[in-house]
C-alpha cells in the first residue's frame, strides 16, 4: 500500500494475528473478495482487506469492512504462537523437538557457566580475603579482575579468535610440544568456545558477590574452629560456604540471568551454528517474526523467574541487599 494501513485503523486494533481456517478462505473466494494480505507470518496469520476499497479516500468505510468481518472471518486464538513452539513436543514416542532441545541447550549452557564461574570466583574470593593480608594489595589485585571490563563484551570474545582458531597460537603451541598432530578445529565454534567466552565474561559477577561475604566472616571464628581441632576442610564445609551463601546465591543470580537470555556470545563463539533461546528470539525478531518472537520471550522470562525465585528461598535477598 502507498498509505500506511495503520492511519486507517480504529482504535485498539492494531494487527490481528488471525490464523485462517480453509473454510474461511473457501467464503470469502465464494464472496468474491480478493484477498490484499497487510500482515503475514509463518503462523499463517492473514488480514483481508476488501480490493473494492480505495484505502487512500474511503478510510470510514474501511473501518465499517474491519469491523464488520473481523468477527466473521477472522479466528483468534490466542495461544496460537504458543501452540506453534510446542508443535509435537509432547509426542514422546517421536525424537525431542526442536524446542526442548533448544531449551536443553541453553540450560547445559547456563549450568556450565555458572559451575566453572562459581568455582573459579569462590576460589579467587577466597585467595583475596584469607592469603592477602593487606588491605591494599587486596584493592590492587580486585581490580586487575577487572581489566577484561575495560573493554567491550564484543572484542573480549573476538579476542579469542586469533587464540583458538586452527592456525592459533593454542593450536601452535600444542603442534609444537607434540602433544597434538594436527590442529584441532574443536578449539573454537564449539561448544568448547562458547563455555570459554562465557566464564572469561560473567566470572567477575561471581567475584565481587562472594569476596562481599567473604569479608565479612569474623576471622575469631575461624581461629577458634582451629583451636578445636577442626581441619581446613571441615572449615570451609561448616563455617565458610554457609556463612558466603549469600554471596553465592546473588552472584548465581547475575550469572544465570545474563546466560539465559544470551544470544551474542553463542552466534560469535559459535559460529552461528548452536541454537539457544536468545538466539532463536533474535533471529525471530531479525525477520519480523514478532508474535513467536514475543512467546519464546515470555516463556524464557518466566523459566528464569522462576529460576531467581528458587534461588532467593535459600537467602533472605532483602537482609543482604
Amino acid at each position: 500500500f502507498t498509505t500506511d494501513f495503520m492511519d486507517y485503523l480504529p482504535f485498539g486494533f492494531d494487527v490481528y494475528y488471525a490464523k485462517i481456517p480453509t473454510d474461511i478462505i473457501t467464503i470469502l473466494e465464494d464472496n468474491n473478495l480478493t484477498k490484499k494480505i497487510v500482515y503475514s507470518d509463518r503462523l499463517s496469520n492473514l488480514v483481508f482487506v476488501d480490493k473494492e476499497l480505495d484505502i487512500e479516500t474511503n478510510s470510514s468505510d474501511i473501518k465499517k469492512f474491519i469491523h464488520s468481518r473481523k468477527k466473521e472471518y477472522l479466528q483468534f486464538d490466542d495461544f496460537d504462537n504458543y501452540k506453534y513452539i510446542f508443535n509435537k513436543c509432547f509426542k514422546f514416542s517421536n525424537d525431542l523437538c526442536v524446542t526442548f532441545k533448544t531449551y536443553l541447550s541453553t540450560f547445559y549452557f547456563c549450568f556450565m557457566a555458572w559451575f566453572f564461574t562459581l568455582i573459579i570466583g569462590f576460589t579467587v574470593a577466597y585467595f583475596l580475603v584469607f592469603h592477602v593480608r593487606s588491605v591494599g594489595m587486596q584493592i590492587v589485585l580486585f581490580l586487575i579482575c577487572t581489566i577484561p571490563f575495560w573493554t567491550s563484551n564484543v572484542i573480549r570474545m573476538i579476542s579469542w579468535i586469533p587464540l583458538l582458531g586452527r592456525n592459533g597460537l593454542f593450536n601452535s603451541f600444542l603442534i609444537s610440544t607434540g602433544v597434538i598432530d594436527e590442529p584441532q578445529e574443536w578449539f573454537l565454534y564449539s561448544e568448547f568456545s562458547v563455555i570459554l567466552a562465557f566464564i572469561h565474561l560473567y566470572t567477575l559477577f561471581m567475584i565481587v558477590p562472594i569476596f562481599n561475604s567473604l569479608i565479612r566472616i569474623d576471622k575469631s571464628l575461624i581461629e577458634a574452629a582451629y583451636d578445636s581441632g577442626a581441619n581446613g576442610f571441615q572449615i570451609l564445609t561448616n563455617i565458610i560456604i554457609p556463612l558466603c551463601k549469600p554471596g553465592i546465591i546473588i552472584g548465581s543470580i547475575f550469572v544465570i540471568t545474563v546466560v539465559m537470555g544470551d544470544f551474542l556470545t553463542i552466534g560469535i563463539m559459535g559460529g552461528q551454528q548452536i541454537a539457544s533461546i536468545g538466539k532463536i528470539i533474535q533471529v525471530e525478531m531479525s525477520y519480523l517474526q514478532l508474535p513467536a518472537a514475543a512467546a519464546n520471550a515470555v516463556i524464557l522470562l518466566f523459566i528464569t523467574l522462576l529460576l531467581i525465585w528458587t534461588m532467593t528461598k535459600f537467602i533472605d535477598i532483602r537482609k543482604e541487599l
